[in-house]
């Protein structure tokens, strides 16, 4: 594959950041893009609603299904499947997307919040894939994709926020029991995961303000290297945890400098889990 024109991609939120961009490169190609998030009326604390991502979509070129709903939720899950395929005639791809992040130390991280980092990142991505499984058996080149990190046991990093780090790494076992459970039928599924941050609204908003931000690089670098997996052949490319930067490597992309305008390669920040 070499283009993702026609495709369809249901994706967990993608309201704004990631997601977003990620829909956008899609759209580019004609792509049909639907987006299951909760996000109907502006919030002063995030940019972006699901209208305002469905018209962003369309003007990018591609055909766009805005569906209200929670990714926790199973009967909106459900929905989401049937109004996606009903509206553009199947599903190709499924990008897991939505996820919750709290860097509290053990002590420090409540049961609501452990819940529903839980429930929004293991459960939403297995329950999401799950039910769209069955359309993507009849897609030509299916795709599973969940933005998640590669399974790195260092106690460096089950240590540090062992709450976040159970839900991100729940995110990449489901994926890859996906890939090996299913790759019969010729669905991939894989993992993305940056070498930096990304500017974000859980970056700038949770993780560093400002100053992190400065040091980040832009959401299209995630959305290129994903262009990439998606387009690949999904019965030769899955099962794997990928790193952005190396994706896009493989693919001739090596410099990198469009995506950090202005900011030195030594002044990014690392992103965690690596």
């Amino acid at each position: 594959m070499t283009t993702l024109a026609g495709k369809t991609i249901l994706m967990s939120g993608g309201s704004r950041g990631i997601g977003l961009a990620i829909a956008l490169r899609a759209a580019r190609d004609g792509a049909n893009v639907a987006i299951l998030a909760k996000t109907d009326t502006p919030d002063p604390r995030l940019e972006g609603t699901i209208h305002t991502a469905a018209d962003a979509i369309r003007e990018a070129g591609g055909q766009a299904l805005p569906i209200l709903g929670d990714v926790r939720n199973d009967d909106d899950i459900t929905r989401a499947v049937f109004e996606t395929a009903g509206e553009f005639g199947g599903i190709d791809i499924v990008v897991n997307n939505a996820s919750v992040i709290s860097l509290a130390r053990t002590l420090d991280l409540d049961a609501k919040r452990y819940d529903l980092m839980q429930d929004v990142n293991v459960r939403g991505t297995f329950m999401l894939s799950r039910a769209a499984i069955p359309m993507l058996k009849d897609a030509e080149n299916p795709h599973i994709l969940s933005l998640s990190p590669p399974l790195n046991l260092d106690p460096k990093w089950l240590g540090a926020h062992t709450g976040y780090t159970l839900a991100k790494y729940g995110m990449s076992m489901v994926t890859l029991g996906l890939a090996a459970e299913f790759g019969r039928d010729g669905i991939a599924a894989n993992t993305l995961w940056p070498k930096t941050t990304i500017k974000t609204a859980a970056v700038g908003n949770i993780l560093g303000g400002e100053a992190l931000l400065a040091k980040s690089r832009t959401p299209e670098i995630y959305a290129d290297a994903a262009y990439e997996v998606l387009t690949a052949s999904a019965r030769e490319f899955t099962g794997r945890s990928l790193i952005v930067e190396d994706v896009l490597a493989e693919a001739g992309v090596t410099d990198l400098a469009k995506y950090s305008p202005g900011v030195d390669e030594s002044e990014l920040y690392p992103d965690i889990f690596l």
